[in-house]
């Protein structure tokens, strides 16, 4: 399995959807919030190809996208998929 990284806010409901999701499937996340955290920002950002909201999610280090392209790729059926390989 995948590791899998999600960069957060605090207060924002697509980040806690994406979370929600990533649980109900059984997956462990490492989990970064960067509400207080301008470094954690950028760092996101560089990763995420130039985005700056959140949540961006990364399965090792292949950028999948925010909240709607995780939700997409479970619709889609991939989502377990791309974990797993």
């Amino acid at each position: 399995m995948k590791s899998i990284t999600i960069y957060t806010k605090s207060w924002c409901s697509y980040c806690h959807a994406a979370k929600e999701l990533l649980r109900r499937k059984g997956w462990t996340f490492t989990e970064i919030d960067v509400t207080t955290d301008p470094a954690g920002q950028e760092e996101m950002s560089r990763r995420a190809g130039g985005r700056t909201t959140v949540p961006q999610i990364f399965f090792d280090d292949a950028h999948i996208g925010g909240c709607d392209d995780l939700f997409a790729l479970e619709g889609s059926g991939r989502l377990d998929a791309l974990v797993a390989a």
